[in-house]
Formats: C-alpha cells, sequence, structure tokens
C-alpha cells in the first residue's frame, strides 16, 4: 500500500496563517507544505527526546496571532 496522506480541515487565525505563509515563502514551501514540515519536526523531536521540542512549548509566542 502506498504511503497515503489524509486530509483533515484546519481552522488558523489570519495572523497566524500569515506568519506561516511569511515562513513558508522564506523555506520556500507552500504554506501546507511547511504545516507538514513543522509537525513532522515536533513528532520527530518528541520520540527522539521524549520530550517536546521546546521546554516553553506553552509558552504563547512573542507575536499576536490571535
Amino acid at each position: 500500500m502506498a504511503d497515503t496522506k489524509k486530509q483533515i480541515p484546519l481552522r488558523l487565525s489570519a495572523k497566524l496563517y500569515d506568519a506561516i505563509s511569511a515562513w513558508a515563502e522564506d523555506d520556500f514551501r507552500s504554506v501546507n507544505g511547511q504545516i507538514e514540515y513543522l509537525l513532522s519536526e515536533c513528532v520527530r523531536q518528541r520520540k527522539k527526546n521524549g520530550k517536546y521540542v521546546g521546554e516553553e512549548i506553552d509558552k504563547p509566542p512573542d507575536i499576536d496571532i490571535k
């Protein structure tokens, strides 16, 4: 069986979308590709360390994305 991808609905605030979009552009990725990359990295780091990516993962970011 081929490695299929699941499609899921995702709602983001306009500010969060804009921030991810700008980041994706910097990394030469689509917004979808950037989100997939970020989620993959988080899962990989958690599997590697047994912890979340950062110690302050629940700390709100410096930008207002809500």
